[in-house]
């Protein structure tokens, strides 16, 4: 007998994606004055070093956007032939340590619980992220999905 479509598994307990980036020190100058950021620890080496830094941070939401960016990649990926529908439904982080230009950032996320969800013709997952630096977590998040599947897309 056929499973019905929502109970096929789009997201298993366990699951993980992952990807290394970096920044440029341009990039986290840049995407502070594009979010609204005007935080000087992101643009001001002087500031930096007041707080003993020594050189500009990365914005938190800059590295919470990348994990974010990240996770609604993986799950809306329809690279095995199965389309899938993806919501964020709620997003929390903890910013541990400062993330400075030309590091590399592993970010992570892991599925810690699923189960299907009927009523809304797919899965409820909750899913646990970081982003580490040199074996360090600097940002840790904690998130919530729902995951369908879609339509196949037409032409």
């Amino acid at each position: 007998m056929d499973t019905p479509a929502v109970l096929t598994p789009l997201i298993r307990e366990g699951e993980t994606c992952s990807r290394t980036l970096r920044y440029s020190r341009e990039q986290i100058i840049e995407f502070a004055r594009l979010s609204g950021d005007a935080n000087p620890l992101h643009h001001s080496q002087q500031a930096a070093q007041r707080a003993h830094f020594g050189e500009i941070i990365a914005s938190g939401q800059q590295t919470a956007s990348q994990l974010m960016g990240l996770l609604a990649s993986w799950f809306s990926r329809d690279d095995d032939g199965i389309v899938r529908e993806l919501l964020l439904l709620n997003f929390n982080f903890a910013f541990k340590l400062p993330v400075f230009a030309e590091q590399d950032i592993r970010l992570v996320w892991t599925a810690a619980a699923v189960e299907p969800s009927p009523r809304r013709g797919g899965f409820i997952a909750q899913l646990d992220g970081q982003a580490r630096v040199a074996g360090r977590s600097c940002v840790v998040g904690r998130g919530t999905i729902l995951l369908r599947r879609g339509a196949p897309t037409v032409g």
